[in-house]
């Protein structure tokens, strides 16, 4: 009964906090924002004139337990993207009209007709990844506002003529001297038009409140507080050079246009760059002649044109950018939005560096152990012109031959007759048998390619196998294989002097295709006892190179299972805690952990031969984050002091105080690194092992200079992570299976 009580409150406690946070996220919304602060600092405004906050509040309400009475997408209610159009259209009422029961009414349904009206927008342009920003809004207000004219049970607003009653209500003599001192600051003209024009966005029409908005704008972020003070300006630039007249009554209500559309396309819609910045730079003179001819028409039906204009700008080159042929990283849309556009650019940056080739089909090396590559891509002999990138593997002896004996017979090639195994799952597409193999010496220059086999990969990716040994081959056409099944062994067949895998990777499936410049997922390349770890490269000529060959003790380490339960004792300060971890897979087949005492989540993949994490969430002060710290990338293969180097998105590991002022200049110049390596540095029996010691770091410059260290110390055995050391100028926090 207790546990069911408790159960109970939980769940209560647990839609509470989601009821607020889709209220919050609906008045933060209308600048694309979810930032908490910045959200109650907008409510706060709202309630500068008391009755339009309670009528804006309304409608929010109104909004959001429709959505959740019928049952609507939870994610886009709880990010306030159907709450935002409601508020200001409940806003633009309240601030219209006198209050009364009547009012409540029409507020009610003007909040039901734009939530529904943001739903089918939703349902008909958000197939096609394109956003209704405030377009339900406008046509909420105007059909309510039409309708309204002929209400004679509405009274017009006249509390304007008594603002400072208003305001001395809602927070005394303090709030109305303040308001009355930022009022009557010394500000230049246009200086005071941008405060007037942010305010107007919640239909204020003074300085203090647009002072306040500006300064929620700040905190939540400097590239949308930059933005808005550049496409503002350059607005009002603009309407100087043509010599339109300026007053501050038409910024007041249509300079929020310039705001909000450079935001969106300087830093939400697209991510914010040099490129992003430049094209802002260039349609805000469109919103200004479309604000400037819009009002003259719509004037006639005294409509007011309220954000019609930002809409039809950011909307039309958004659309227009559907259309391009080739994706572009340096005008990139956001795809998957954060709602923070520093968010969005560290992780578009990390994400390119980290996961540039995430499309690629994984091809891998055709063979077990190390071979040399004898020939590489533009080689001195054969590959030359459409066949210039391919590789030629052989392997050589201690004394630097690639034969045994006198090296008369294709028998005394080190490499002839060792297995060739396919690069990675798909399905033969070609073979090619029954070719001799060579007299040492004396090439074949009519069966060119000699005993081949071409296997079919995903994304319509062809890798080819030549010179392959008379009768060795094993697959048929048609056949499904795996990496690292044997398809044949190396030969000396076709036009082949010596013993050696031909190997390319090609867009066609026949035999004499031409070579494609496609990169191996991962390889070690061997040198002086040395390793080295390459990702989405291109073995190069005398290069030793080996696939990873996977240490089962790493690999089953790193096998996390659904449902799989992690359970540390950390040892922090000298105060102990247990720490419990489940591993889940989301509708969208991405695997994680998650820590139910704080929420957080760390999104990770595993393949064969690397583990990493891909991305965090929630609060880091967990102890999840620093596992993910610790494991960001870890390559399944034991290989004492190869190191292996990635990066982490700036937001989630630098200091806030540096990353700060460095969000200003963010999307033009990244002085900031937060720079990640591991390396196995022990190991207890290098044929059996039971114990593997890893050490990463994660270390975090700026402007090349050294600002902050943490180091780790992951011991795992046949359990999995048995101990892990996490050492920082902040102290040592110890855990222990």
């Amino acid at each position: 009964m207790f546990s069911k009580i408790s159960n109970s409150i939980a769940a209560q406690h647990s839609f509470g906090k989601e009821f607020i946070e889709i209220i919050l996220n609906s008045y933060s919304q209308i600048f694309f924002s979810t930032h908490k602060v910045f959200a109650s600092l907008i409510l706060l405004v709202t309630f500068f004139d008391f009755y339009t906050g309670l009528f804006g509040l309304l409608a929010v309400l109104v909004t959001v337990v429709t959505g959740l009475t019928l049952s609507f997408d939870r994610n886009t209610l709880r990010k306030g993207l159907l709450g935002f159009n409601s508020l200001l259209v409940g806003l633009g009422l309240g601030v219209h009209f006198s209050p009364t029961c009547y009012l409540v009414f029409i507020v009610i349904l003007a909040s039901l007709f734009t939530f529904f009206i943001s739903i089918s927008l939703q349902g008909v342009i958000g197939k096609y990844g394109l956003p209704f920003l405030s377009i339900p809004f406008i046509l909420g207000l105007w059909i309510f506002m039409l309708a309204t004219s002929s209400f004679n049970v509405l009274g017009i607003n006249e509390r304007g003529i008594f603002t400072t009653n208003e305001l001395y209500h809602l927070g005394g003599q303090t709030l109305l001297d303040l308001y009355e001192r930022v009022n009557h600051l010394p500000l230049p003209a246009s200086l005071r038009a941008y405060f007037i024009s942010l305010s107007a966005i919640l239909f204020q029409y003074n300085v203090l409140s647009g002072f306040l908005l500006s300064f929620g704008l700040l905190l939540f972020s400097r590239i949308a507080f930059s933005l808005s003070l550049i496409g503002f300006f350059l607005a009002y630039g603009f309407y100087n050079l043509i010599g339109a007249e300026i007053t501050i009554y038409d910024y007041s209500f249509f300079g929020f246009n310039y705001i909000l559309s450079s935001i969106a396309l300087g830093g939400f819609f697209l991510i914010p760059s040099r490129n992003a910045y430049l094209w802002m730079i260039l349609l805000i003179p469109f919103v200004a002649i479309l604000t400037i001819s819009m009002n003259m028409i719509f004037m006639q039906f005294r409509l007011p044109i309220y954000s019609l204009p930002f809409n039809l700008v950011v909307f039309l080159f958004i659309y227009s950018l559907k259309f391009r042929e080739k994706y572009s990283y340096s005008l990139s849309e956001v795809y998957f939005q954060y709602n923070a556009p520093e968010k969005n650019l560290y992780i578009f940056l990390n994400n390119k560096e980290r996961f540039r080739f995430k499309l690629f089909t994984p091809i891998k090396l055709p063979f077990f152990g190390h071979w040399k590559v004898s020939q590489g891509h533009d080689g001195e002999h054969t590959h030359k012109g459409p066949y210039r990138y391919a590789w030629d593997f052989n392997i050589e002896g201690p004394d630097g031959n690639q034969y045994k004996n006198e090296g008369d017979y294709p028998e005394d090639y080190y490499c002839f007759n060792k297995p060739v195994i396919a690069p990675e799952d798909g399905v033969v597409e070609n073979v090619t048998d029954g070719i001799a193999d060579n007299i040492i010496g004396k090439p074949n220059l009519i069966d060119n390619w000699g005993n081949t086999v071409i296997i079919k990969h995903r994304n319509g990716i062809y890798t080819k196998l030549s010179h392959l040994k008379k009768g060795s081959i094993t697959v048929k056409k048609g056949d499904e294989v795996k990496f690292g099944q044997p398809i044949g062994n190396c030969g000396n067949s076709g036009r082949s002097p010596y013993p050696h895998l031909h190997f390319q990777i090609q867009p066609y499936p026949y035999i004499g295709a031409v070579t494609m410049d496609y990169p191996l997922s991962n390889y070690i390349e061997h040198k002086h006892g040395l390793f080295a770890l390459h990702t989405h490269s291109k073995p190069a000529q005398d290069q030793w190179v080996s696939n990873i060959e996977v240490n089962n003790l790493l690999a089953d380490a790193l096998d996390f299972i659904p449902g799989q339960i992690l359970k540390f004792t950390v040892v922090e300060a000298d105060q102990q805690i247990e720490a419990q971890w489940e591993v889940r897979v989301n509708e969208l087949n991405q695997s994680y952990f998650y820590c139910a005492q704080t929420g957080a989540m760390a999104y990770f993949e595993s393949d064969k031969t690397i583990f990493y994490f891909t991305y965090f969430e929630g609060n880091k002060k967990s102890y999840l984050y620093q596992l993910f710290l610790s494991l960001l990338r870890v390559q399944k293969g034991y290989y004492q002091d190869l190191i292996v180097h990635d990066q982490f998105p700036l937001y989630l590991t630098f200091p806030r105080t540096i990353l700060w002022f460095h969000d200003f200049i963010s999307p033009f110049v990244q002085l900031a690194k937060s720079k990640y390596t591991i390396a196995c540095r022990q190991v207890d029996d290098t044929l059996s092992p039971s114990l593997i010691v890893l050490e990463a770091a994660m270390n975090n410059y700026f402007m090349n200079r050294l600002l902050e260290t943490k180091k780790f110390k992951i011991e795992i055995d046949a359990r999995g992570i048995k101990t892990m050391q996490v050492l920082s100028k902040q102290g040592a926090i110890h855990f222990k299976r």
